[in-house]
């Protein structure tokens, strides 16, 4: 029912997810660009309409009432930015830990321009031994993808070349908030 009613959800509003969602049972998602709140929406939806339950950290200030329901409801975990401790080991163990686990992660950290993304993402998909998916979104074109798998090798400054090379001509929500840094 679920998929359905984001199905329709996503047509009445003019999206389409087009491709292949992933075929294996765990994965790091990057959801490129991540330029507005709808970002979320639009890619939540798109994997809601083929059934496959997402995971997303997001900064817990936004658990409000009443958003706190539907974000936990939506597999959102809330991360407190103002502690420090090594979220990338804990990622990886709740990878271990679950038969099944597809967390999306905005490489770019933030709405903003950043010049330099996140490599969180990329730290855990190794520390996991899962592949990294490079999901699109497509204001454009109204559209959704989730892309290849990559699979991390270990060089970091080469991987995320290949990386980043995937999203020069990604058409964001706010085209003056995005940067692939190349």
């Amino acid at each position: 029912m679920r998929a359905k009613i984001s199905k329709l959800l996503m047509q009445l509003c003019g999206w389409k997810y087009i491709g292949d969602m992933p075929q294996v049972k765990k994965a790091v998602v990057i959801a490129v660009p991540h330029t507005s709140n709808w970002d979320f929406v639009w890619g939540k939806l798109a994997f809601l309409s083929n059934n496959i339950p997402t995971t997303v950290l997001m900064k817990k200030e936004m658990f409000v009432f009443p958003f706190k329901y539907i974000l936990k409801a939506w597999g959102v975990i809330p991360v407190n930015r103002s502690t420090k401790g090594n979220m990338t080991d804990e990622l990886a163990k709740e990878f271990a830990a679950r038969e099944s686990l597809y967390l999306s992660i905005a490489p770019e950290g933030s709405r903003s321009l950043r010049s330099e993304w996140k490599k969180g993402f990329y730290y855990i998909a190794l520390k996991a031994n899962v592949p990294i998916y490079l999901a699109e979104i497509n204001y454009e074109e109204k559209t959704l993808t989730c892309g290849e798998a990559f699979y991390p090798t270990g060089d970091i400054e080469k991987d995320m070349l290949k990386i980043k090379s995937k999203y020069i001509n990604c058409k964001p929500k706010y085209p003056a908030n995005f940067t692939t840094g190349l």
